[in-house]
């Protein structure tokens, strides 16, 4: 992993200091709905409104992944969305879940 760098930034401010021609941002926030999920108030409704409109400015590329539902589809809808099945499992569980998930990228 020679020259990797690990950041730990609000997603804002990491967005702003790498953005340029060349950069891939992959970007993995909380479900629309559980926004709670990586720690109270880290990541809120709002922040997807604000994220599209970030996006939509980048220099660089991205690839975004969601939960398909609506909320999801038309806040980001100036964007490319390709529907995915998934299956979530639980590791020695025997349980599994089948899930639709989006993945976003620019259009065009």
């Amino acid at each position: 992993m020679a020259g990797v760098v690990i950041e730990n930034l609000p997603w804002r401010r990491f967005i702003e200091r790498y953005d340029r021609p060349g950069t891939l941002f992959y970007l993995d926030p909380p479900y629309w709905g559980n926004e709670d999920d990586y720690g109270r108030a880290v990541f809120s409704r709002d922040d997807f409104a604000e994220l599209a409109d970030v996006l939509s400015r980048i220099r660089g590329r991205f690839i975004l992944s969601l939960n398909a539902v609506q909320g999801v589809f038309e806040t980001f809808s100036k964007f490319y969305i390709e529907v995915v099945d998934c299956t979530y499992s639980v590791a020695g569980g025997g349980h599994s879940k089948k899930v639709m998930e989006v993945i976003i990228s620019p259009a065009g």
